[in-house]
C-alpha cells in the first residue's frame, strides 16, 4: 500500500505569525496569503495533475499542534487515509483525532515514536 506521496505543508510557530508571513514575502518572494503562502507543482510525469505544498506560519501559543511540545509540525499526503489509518491502528500508532473531510481534502493526526504530530492529508486535487 503506497503511504505517503508527498510533503503537504510545513507549519512552525513564532511570535507574530503576520509579521512572518510579511518578512517571507517582502525578502524571499513568497506568494503569501492569510494562510501562509501555497506552492503549487504537478504531480506525475505527464504534468496533468496539480499540487500544493502548504507553508504557514502559526502563533507561538497556538494549541494546534499539542500533544506535542515541538514548534513545528509537518502535513503529509496521502492517498487513500482511511485504508492508511486502519493500518496504522492495526500497528500500534497513536491517532490523536478521527478523520475530517472538507472540500480541499481529509485529514487526521498521529503521534511519531517520539511523540510529534503530524497531519495526514489526502488532497482533493
Amino acid at each position: 500500500m503506497k503511504k505517503v506521496t508527498g510533503i503537504g505543508g510545513i507549519f512552525f510557530k513564532c511570535k507574530d505569525p503576520k509579521k512572518m508571513t510579511e518578512w517571507y514575502q517582502k525578502h524571499l518572494g513568497l506568494n503569501t496569503n492569510p494562510y501562509g503562502a501555497t506552492f503549487e507543482w504537478y504531480e506525475g510525469e505527464d504534468h496533468t495533475q496539480k499540487a500544493q505544498t502548504q507553508w504557514s506560519p502559526f502563533a507561538e501559543t497556538t494549541k494546534y499542534f499539542e500533544p506535542s511540545v515541538k514548534d513545528f509540525m509537518i502535513n503529509y499526503r496521502v492517498a487513500d487515509l482511511e485504508a492508511l489509518v486502519e493500518e496504522l491502528k492495526k500497528e500500534g500508532v497513536t491517532i490523536v483525532d478521527q478523520i475530517e473531510s472538507y472540500d480541499y481534502g481529509k485529514f487526521v493526526h498521529i503521534l511519531d515514536a517520539e511523540g510529534n504530530k503530524i497531519e495526514l492529508w489526502e488532497p482533493k486535487d
